[in-house]
């Protein structure tokens, strides 16, 4: 089975609450992007997006260009069915973040625990350089994966565990770091799951090759 089947098949068979991502309220990433001062106008991404709760908090308070992104079509219309008309202000994307193919600049990136599943160098180096095409300058990137005490696969598949210190290492080429903290997500299981944030600025337009 491939990447987007499996996550096809998730999304279908699987209640909101029967995942271990699930978050009512996604405080941590609402914290970070709180944080930075984003104007109404900006143009935010959410990067493996699914249901996430993050987007209603978006379109809540006013942000009229969010653009949720997730490999599983699925995933995305039981969010436009959970948002009702309010899916009108949101551009949904359904793509594997690899495929991107956009020319909006994007003032800020967030991604919860997808970038943890790219595993191959080459994967994670790709993901860099579509990032760094597609995030304005000045702009705002915001990675969330599983700590070094967090689990070590999700949802079936296996992922790469990051430190503070070593996600800023592979993103240091490119942007720089605001800031990075330590979560501790509580599953719908009651069991604990350590994540890693990591806030970064991008500082100008140059470019990467893929």
């Amino acid at each position: 089975m491939d990447k987007k089947q499996h996550w096809e098949n998730v999304f279908a068979n699987k209640k909101q609450n029967e995942v271990s991502w699930y978050e009512a309220l996604p405080k941590t990433s609402i914290d970070l992007f709180e944080s930075q001062n984003i104007s109404k106008d900006s143009h935010v991404i959410d990067v493996g997006s699914g249901d996430s709760y993050f987007i209603d908090y978006l379109v809540n308070n006013g942000y009229k260009n969010v653009y949720a992104l997730d490999i599983s079509k699925n995933a995305l219309d039981r969010l436009k069915e959970r948002l009702g008309n309010k899916a009108d202000q949101v551009n949904f994307i359904v793509s594997d973040i690899l495929d991107l193919k956009i020319t909006i600049q994007f003032d800020y990136w967030h991604d919860r625990a997808v970038f943890h599943f790219l595993t191959n160098m080459n994967d994670v180096a790709k993901y860099i350089a579509i990032a760094n095409d597609s995030i304005a300058a000045n702009g705002k990137l915001v990675i969330g994966t599983f700590a070094e005490t967090g689990p070590m696969k999700c949802s079936g598949l296996g992922i790469k565990q990051y430190s503070k210190e070593s996600l800023e290492k592979v993103f240091s080429g490119n942007f720089q770091k605001i800031n990075c903290v330590n979560e501790t997500h509580v599953t719908p299981f009651n069991t604990n799951q350590n994540f890693t944030f990591c806030s970064f600025k991008r500082p100008n337009h140059e470019k990467i090759s893929i």
